[in-house]
């Protein structure tokens, strides 16, 4: 069974940054693309960014050039680096996975129903 641990969210100020965790368990596959969502009240779940295991990202363009996904495979860890955040980055935050189409996220949109894992969500706050 897979399992995704978010961690890392909390309340910043315009302009600060956050550090984002998923910590996955339980893989069964060898490659999983692996991507960061999120959902504002009131809105739809929408990307942010993807990583897949051969080190391929892509990021929705609000979020280029402040935004960086990395993983630690020591640690079956992804994260996600948000820097210069603005108060519209505020949402829940969710980490999801799928081993579909061999671990590979440019095959797919980047949309939650391509996604058969999820964490539990982590919240960010940016005040103005």
């Amino acid at each position: 069974q897979v399992q995704l641990v978010e961690s890392g969210g909390g309340s910043v100020q315009a302009g600060g940054s956050l550090r984002l965790s998923c910590a996955a368990t339980g893989y069964r596959y060898s490659s999983y693309c692996m991507a960061w969502f999120r959902q504002a009240p009131g809105k739809e779940r929408e990307g942010v960014a993807t990583f897949e295991s051969q080190g391929y990202t892509s990021y929705r363009d609000s979020v280029k050039g402040r935004f960086t996904v990395s993983k630690d495979p020591s640690k079956n860890t992804l994260y996600l680096h948000m820097n210069s955040l603005k108060p519209e980055d505020a949402a829940m935050y969710y980490c999801a996975a799928d081993p579909s189409y061999g671990g590979s996220c440019a095959l797919r949109p980047l949309t939650e129903h391509e996604y058969e894992y999820w964490g539990q969500g982590t919240h960010v706050t940016v005040s103005s």
